[in-house]
């Protein structure tokens, strides 16, 4: 009998790793956010954190990272341990950060374990609202006859505002001028001060001036129209073989326990039916996914060497 007693203690011990991972979230979660308060991935974390704390009962923390083109958050989430209590919220960058930096340090295709694929994200091609160009092809046309001379502003660079103009210029081979600056605010700043022609930027930083009448979007960087820009055009109705992906995705540090992960997928993906949430995306011109893992780890495999190729023929690298 003691023997047996014994045997089922050691038993109970056993299992109690098991059930604490059930047991899963028992405490605030970490949500690391590789750039600065205010920006559309801040605004869309916040929108993401509130619901999951709703439904999983415990608080998500908000952590702006900001610098190094987001590779200061990720870093920090590669080097948390995997026990589900520190995610990344990231944008296209994660696939764009192995093609600009030489010795990043780490590589998120490896070093991260994938969440989600979030959401679509249109990059949008804005213009001050009186300015002479009506619309893209106007923009690609003068910037053909006048090399050099068409200016582009983004969120600085090896943002992936940056490689979206990048990959523009190099498939429509034009020769466009890029201004960086610190952040897509700063940008429209300099688009209503003639300081710049064009910027680059999300519908999230880009909406607003939109439908208050003070610019102008001409495309969107997506491979279809946007619903929540039905009138603009795909920039790939102008420009053939153009489309530059930009999305949101959620990871953790690699090792994530697969009952943590499959957890929060579920939870992520049953946002992605609640018709607030949906409407709340909508006013971002944002189209939420809510992918299971293997899709975001699809979309790096893919989107890494395209933004390789970009980066390469741009001659564009960060220290």
């Amino acid at each position: 009998m003691r023997r047996r007693t014994l045997a089922a203690m050691a038993l109970g011990f056993a299992a109690a790793p098991a059930g604490a991972q059930e047991a899963w979230p028992s405490r605030p979660i970490r949500l690391v956010i590789p750039f600065a308060p205010g920006g559309p991935i801040d605004t869309v974390g916040r929108l993401i954190a509130e619901r999951l704390r709703e439904r999983l009962g415990q608080p998500f923390i908000i952590d702006n990272r900001a610098g190094a083109g987001g590779s200061i958050g990720l870093r920090a989430v590669v080097q948390a341990p995997p026990d589900g209590y520190a995610f990344v919220l990231t944008s296209s960058s994660l696939a764009i950060l192995p093609a600009i930096y030489a010795n990043l340090g780490f590589d998120p295709r490896t070093d991260l374990a994938p969440v989600s694929l979030v959401a679509e994200i249109a990059t949008t091609i804005v213009v001050r609202a009186d300015h002479r160009f009506a619309n893209l092809q106007a923009l690609v046309e003068e910037a053909r006859t006048k090399p050099g001379t068409v200016t582009y502003g983004t969120s600085g660079i090896g943002s992936s505002n940056h490689l979206s103009g990048a990959m523009l210029a190099a498939t429509a081979r034009l020769d466009l001028t890029h201004v960086p600056y610190r952040g897509a605010a700063q940008a429209m700043n300099a688009l209503y001060s003639g300081d710049i022609d064009v910027v680059f930027a999300s519908t999230v930083e880009t909406l607003a001036h939109a439908r208050e009448g003070r610019a102008r979007i001409l495309a969107v960087t997506t491979a279809q129209r946007v619903p929540a820009l039905p009138d603009v055009p795909a920039a790939v109705e102008v420009v053939p073989g153009y489309i530059a992906p930009n999305w949101f995705a959620i990871a953790a540090p690699r090792g994530l326990p697969a009952p943590i992960l499959d957890r929060l997928s579920a939870e992520l993906a049953a946002l992605r039916s609640d018709p607030d949430f949906r409407a709340r995306f909508a006013t971002l011109g944002a189209e939420p996914l809510m992918s299971p893992p293997d899709i975001l780890a699809g979309r790096l495999a893919e989107d890494v060497p395209t933004w390789r190729r970009v980066a390469a023929e741009a001659g564009i690298r960060a220290e």
